[in-house]
Parts: structure tokens; sequence; C-alpha cells
């Protein structure tokens, strides 16, 4: 079974996919400061760097 999470703020997202048969960290990311000209999204597969 996989489970997201989510988190959501009032200028972000976070999130993070979890496969819970190996509980190994599937993917995760972020959304920065939504809204503004700084924002940003960052995010990461298992097993390779953040993009």
């Amino acid at each position: 079974m996989k489970i997201l999470v989510i988190n959501a703020g009032s200028s972000s997202l976070k999130y993070q996919l979890i496969d819970m048969d190996t509980e190994k960290m599937m993917a995760k990311g972020i959304c920065d400061r939504i809204g503004t000209e700084e924002s940003f999204i960052k995010y990461q597969k298992a097993g390779e760097s953040a993009k």
C-alpha cells in the first residue's frame, strides 16, 4: 500500500509518498512561497537528488 501525505499551509504545500510495504520514501516535494515572485518547486524521487 502507498500513502500520500500532504501538508498544506498558507503559502506552501509539502508532500511525501511512502511505500508502506517497505516503509521507504518514494518521492517528496515542496511548493513554497506560493503567490509570490520568489515561489519555487523542489521535488525528489527515491534514490535521486533533489530537483
